[in-house]
């Protein structure tokens, strides 16, 4: 058994029409020009996208002709490698986030309805169960719902969560939480931001502060700052993160709601567009369901194929 077997068993158990749609083009049928057609058609109902799909194709038509392959399904396994390598070209990929500082910060940044504020309570959890003392910052001041809903994570986890009331300066929860961090000894803060439409200057610039406020506390530590997207949106997250980039130095991605998309493609599509590591995967509404991104687990588990070992 792997390292990520038990992450494959859960890519494996995710409804995902687009991977199966794939997987199942490769079946032991004869190599035709109609196949390579339909192949293209998918990756791109996938989010796969077009640099990436053309990519795919062209590899794929080459190892067939180097190879002398004849049928579909031999073709499987190649795909598949390719995807992976599609991931793994992105430096950091599949690295775990860094947190080597102490305190060391998390800031979860995104629109409205990402996940952000649940991303942060399974973070907490994961990371408490591995050992590490954790704080919550609720510095989503806008919505009452949030800081309750972080509250409610904290104690789930039996983290604790610092926060002030509704309409606070969001930057200053922030600058208390590290202070608390400092006090307590703890490891990380992580950061619940408010979640806001990239289109809005005003609300970008208040994260901006924040940004600053977390650099100047940290010294020459620099924190991780994840653009948490919601895969159903596809690639109308590009939007966003080009807009957030613009207000916090983006370290990496995390992908929500994977199992309730069939745009399986999205992953590969992050990795050529955006450049940025994906870091975490969210497969479930359990506290359990956010996984540490690794490509190979990844692509293996989507499409029911056995790569080389994940752990080497």
């Amino acid at each position: 058994m792997g390292l990520f077997d038990g992450f494959i068993a859960k890519v494996r158990n995710v409804t995902n029409k687009w991977s199966q749609s794939v997987s199942n083009l490769f079946s032991d049928s004869p190599l035709t020009e109609e196949f390579w057609e339909e192949l293209e058609e998918r990756l791109m109902l996938g989010d796969v996208g077009v640099e990436a799909t053309e990519s795919l194709i062209s590899g794929l038509r080459q190892l067939a002709i180097d190879r002398r392959i004849a049928h579909t399904g031999e073709l499987k396994d190649a795909f598949a490698d390719m995807l992976a390598e599609q991931l793994e070209m992105i430096p950091g990929m599949g690295a775990p986030i860094d947190l080597s500082a102490r305190p060391s910060v998390v800031i979860l940044v995104g629109v409205n309805g990402s996940g952000k504020t649940t991303t942060a309570g399974k973070l907490a959890f994961q990371l408490s169960r591995a050992g590490k003392s954790v704080i919550l910052s609720a510095a989503d001041t806008y919505r009452a719902a949030a800081i309750e809903q972080l509250k409610a994570w904290g104690e789930r986890s039996g983290v604790r969560v610092v926060a002030q009331v509704l309409g606070s300066d969001s930057a200053a929860v922030v600058f208390d939480s590290i202070q608390a961090a400092r006090a307590s000894g703890a490891d990380v803060v992580i950061v619940d931001t408010a979640g806001r439409l990239h289109t809005k200057s005003n609300l970008m610039e208040e994260l901006a502060k924040v940004h600053r406020i977390v650099l100047r506390e940290m010294g020459d530590a620099r924190p991780e700052a994840l653009l948490v997207l919601d895969s159903v949106m596809g690639q109308n997250g590009f939007l966003q993160a080009e807009a957030f980039g613009r207000a916090v130095h983006l370290t990496g991605v995390v992908l929500t709601k994977f199992d309730n998309t069939a745009k399986g493609g999205i992953a590969v599509a992050i990795a050529q567009k955006l450049k940025l590591p994906i870091r975490y995967v969210g497969l479930g509404e359990g506290m359990d369901d956010l996984e540490p991104f690794e490509p190979r687990a990844f692509i293996s588990g989507l499409l029911d194929v056995r790569l080389r070992e994940y752990d080497d």
